[in-house]
């Protein structure tokens, strides 16, 4: 075999091995250039925000050099890459943060180990780093780079998550909420360059979806709407006993869509693990059990007529406001959370706005009959008096 043909064929084989790290480039990032004459060995376009990530892995050395490459929402925003080596989430996220610095003359790049759902201030991450800096493209997009020294325990495929944002006044505003923020996260293999949407990301959104959904029909408009049947309907003794089994079933179908929302929360809550809102998880409790107690209660119901009907009013009313009040300060504290589309809140304000009109127009109402039935009987007492009927019995 000739020369010529031992170095064709070597030439090809290295080709051949050389092929899996660059399987990833044949995208838009493959034409994309860096100063200082970086080079990296794989790209990846990545499925929202337009962003993409390069990379360079040694697996002997756990060394991962990258560049990440994204276009912020405005000029002199904030853009983000990072590994997390516990989930696909934000919290955990040992993250490169590139922002404008010294007034915005140029970018530079800090390090956040994130802790739930907030940026948090810059400190040292689980990856040591080094070779940090950012630069604005001739397009506008601001291209990050660093050197990650990985674990052992990282494995080929780790979890990326990315985004970008908007600065003000020299301060990190937080990311918008919108469907390409929210999914700004996968899987990524620094060998053979394939790079996946978040497993399961699309699914756990629709959970996230469902479980506010369900709370806001049970706790924040059924709910609502039994109590003021059961208030303001019993004025009118047309409405008796209509009202009652009205209320009923608004409650008790109120109370069974709200038992899958508290469950779907709690679902929820072990697939976050360390993630925790313990206001809204502590208020969905106490809403849950008081709502269980109030079952309950109508199993417990004394007779009209009997000497502790009255305590039972009191507290059967009482524990009912209680549910009501801390069940929509709970849905708006879980629109909160999930970064709901203002439309979303909108909507429900004016549902509930609906209900407290309607309430506010029946209290008048009930109120004058109530009056008005108090005089006619003030009335008719009177006059059993002045014919001579004694005033005490």
């Amino acid at each position: 075999m000739s020369v010529v043909r031992v170095l064709a064929l070597l030439l090809v084989s290295a080709a051949v091995v050389a092929a899996p790290a660059r399987v990833a480039a044949a995208g838009a990032c493959a034409a994309e250039t860096f100063s200082n004459n970086r080079v990296y060995a794989a790209c990846s376009d990545l499925p929202t925000l337009g962003a993409s990530v390069h990379w360079t892995y040694d697996a002997a050395a756990s060394s991962l050099s990258v560049a990440f490459v994204a276009a912020p929402p405005s000029a002199g925003g904030w853009v983000a890459w990072g590994l997390n080596p516990t989930g696909e989430s934000m919290s955990g996220t040992q993250a490169l943060v590139a922002a404008p610095k010294d007034g915005g003359a140029g970018y530079g790049v800090d390090t956040y180990d994130i802790s739930g759902y907030s940026l948090g201030a810059p400190k040292a991450i689980s990856y040591p780093t080094t070779d940090l800096a950012a630069e604005v493209a001739a397009d506008g997009r601001v291209q990050m780079f660093g050197k990650l020294t990985l674990n052992n325990a990282s494995g080929d495929v780790v979890n990326q998550i990315w985004q970008v944002g908007a600065v003000s006044s020299g301060s990190i505003l937080p990311h918008a909420m919108d469907t390409a923020n929210k999914a700004a996260m996968g899987k990524l293999n620094l060998v053979t360059g394939a790079s996946t949407a978040a497993s399961g990301g699309g699914s756990l959104l629709r959970k996230k979806n469902t479980h506010g959904i369900l709370n806001a029909v049970s706790w924040g408009i059924l709910l609502p709407m039994g109590g003021i049947v059961a208030r303001y309907l019993k004025t009118f003794k047309s409405a008796d006993p209509a009202w009652f089994y009205l209320h009923v079933a608004c409650q008790l179908i109120g109370y069974g869509v709200g038992v899958s929302g508290w469950a779907t929360g709690i679902h929820l809550g072990n697939l976050s693990k360390g993630i925790t809102y313990s206001l809204h998880r502590n208020i969905g409790i106490t809403v849950f059990a008081l709502g269980t107690l109030q079952i309950f209660a109508l199993f417990l119901r004394p007779k009209k007529d009997h000497k502790l009907r009255p305590y039972w009013n009191a507290y059967h009313h009482s524990v009912g406001y209680t549910i009501i009040i801390l069940g929509i300060v709970n849905i708006f504290k879980g629109m909160s959370i999930l970064g709901v589309e203002q439309k979303w809140k909108t909507g429900y304000i004016v549902a509930i706005g609906v209900l407290g009109g309607v309430a506010v127009a029946l209290e008048v109402v009930t109120w004058s009959i109530v009056l008005r039935r108090r005089k006619t009987e003030d009335k008719a007492y009177n006059g059993h008096a002045s014919n001579g009927l004694p005033l005490s019995m």
